[in-house]
């Protein structure tokens, strides 16, 4: 009986009862498996000590990523026979090369270097055996179509660049996994308009297990960072959602999506990639060093310094992204450049907004003050 009701299943037939059944169990595996993690990063002293660049003042567990990629794994495993099998493997399979990756730099120290020539290759992965790529700029500043090893290396760009700029994030309790939760869910979203339900699973699995991560991730008792395990892990599978909406959008021209996708894109990642780009500059042109050598001028750290707690730092980020989102699903009508050149006014007016309400708050404080 068993059998016969697995042969006939059809998740696209039950998809939301699908995804919530995937939701729930990544949730369930990761919300088991990180107090065993926490026990034994306590037991073996696998903590992150504060230094100077430090936000907290106590050893923390930095191997939060282990209980995300199991619970991200047993999933896939799981749902594999009803889904895109190929896809599912390779995805598998590129994680686990990152997993290794960045548990090696969270327990010892990983050169930048293989941490780079990892990811190349676990994108490399996918890019070739899916030929899941950008195919063109949809005629951004007038180009179309890219010629084929040209897609293939700047889809390994934009890999390389999210999966960076993500782990730059991580500097406050529960942002990046909060960015990551709201990231998913919009993707999720957008896989399912496009009945992508391979993807959509991942999207909501991730979910789940980030929800379960971020309840410790906030906690003062019982916290745990999710290292660069998890920063890898999450930010190679952000990547992996953008470049596979904008290369099926590409290359259907009926998808409503069809010459909007990388304004979208753009709008669903557009924190840390704007703090990215923001930060390289004044690395290079201000301080005049590496744009490797870590710093406090993130935007975090700007509100952190402007006297907004780590919660509300998270909280107030994470609108302002979603808000940049749906305006920017509000904008589909207008032509791309339009779209992405009105994605950088009204994205950079929003992340200001904060910044000027406290200087008015200051300067009202100060005025009772003194009257």
């Amino acid at each position: 009986m068993l059998e016969s009701l697995l042969n006939v299943f059809n998740p696209e037939e039950h998809i939301f009862t699908w995804l919530l059944a995937a939701f729930v169990m990544a949730f369930f595996i990761a919300y088991n498996t990180f107090p065993t993690i926490l026990y034994v990063a306590k037991e073996k002293h696998l903590v992150d000590e504060p230094d100077s660049r430090s936000i907290h003042s106590n050893n923390v567990p930095t191997l939060g990523g282990i209980g995300i990629f199991i619970s991200l794994v047993v999933v896939m495993t799981i749902t594999g026979a009803f889904l895109n099998t190929k896809v599912l493997l390779l995805v598998m399979g590129a994680l686990t090369i990152l997993f290794f990756l960045g548990l090696k730099d969270d327990l010892t120290v990983l050169s930048a270097r293989k941490k780079f020539s990892g990811q190349l290759f676990a994108a490399l992965l996918l890019i070739v055996f899916t030929d899941t790529r950008i195919i063109g700029f949809s005629k951004i500043l007038d180009v179309e179509t890219l010629p084929y090893w040209v897609s293939i290396g700047f889809t390994l760009f934009v890999y390389i660049l999210i999966i960076n700029a993500y782990n730059l994030m991580d500097g406050v309790d529960g942002l990046a996994g909060s960015f990551a939760f709201c990231a998913s869910g919009v993707f999720g979203l957008l896989f399912i308009i496009t009945e992508e339900f391979s993807l959509a699973t991942i999207s909501v699995a991730l979910m789940g297990s980030l929800i379960a991560f971020l309840r410790l991730n906030f906690s003062t008792k019982n916290k745990i960072f999710m290292g660069d395990t998890g920063s890898m892990i999450v930010g190679f599978l952000l990547a992996f959602f953008a470049i596979s909406f904008i290369s099926e959008a590409q290359t259907n021209s009926l998808s409503q999506f069809h010459k909007a996708s990388p304004a979208l894109v753009l709008a669903i990642l557009y924190y840390p990639l704007m703090d990215t780009f923001r930060v390289v500059v004044i690395r290079l042109f201000f301080l005049k060093v590496s744009p490797f050598k870590p710093d406090k001028n993130h935007i975090h750290h700007m509100f952190l310094r402007i006297g907004f707690s780590h919660v509300y730092t998270t909280l107030i980020i994470a609108i302002i992204n979603l808000s940049i989102v749906g305006i920017a699903f509000n904008l589909l009508h207008l032509n791309l450049n339009t779209q992405i050149a009105a994605l950088l006014v009204y994205g950079s007016i929003l992340y200001v907004l904060p910044f000027a309400f406290r200087y008015i708050q200051v300067k009202k404080l100060n005025f009772k003050e003194e009257h």
